[in-house]
């Protein structure tokens, strides 16, 4: 399991689904629309390894393109939680 924090979320990346996935389509899709932040480690794992914490906070551009298209094109190994503060407050209200 990976997981790593950028500004305002975290993603949790199930790796050992990686191992059978062909497409890869979460680091293709990371490198089109963001910043390539997602790789592919030597064990054909989506991996931030090459990355140090500082760099994966910078470059992080939250725009969860690799979650749709590990979704869509893979092997719906990743996902993303994005806390919003007071959601649960508005919920009891609307009960």
């Amino acid at each position: 399991m990976l997981e790593f924090a950028e500004k305002t979320l975290t993603v949790k990346i199930d790796t050992s689904k990686c191992d059978t996935c062909e497409t890869k389509a979460c680091a293709d899709a990371c490198k089109k629309f963001a910043r390539g932040l997602l790789g592919i480690d030597d064990q054909g794992r989506a991996s931030v390894a090459h990355r140090d914490t500082e760099e994966v906070l910078r470059l992080g551009t939250e725009c969860l393109a690799c979650e749709l298209a590990c979704k869509t094109k893979g092997n719906n190994a990743i996902t993303i939680e994005i806390p919003v503060k007071g959601l649960d407050e508005y919920l009891l209200k609307r009960q």
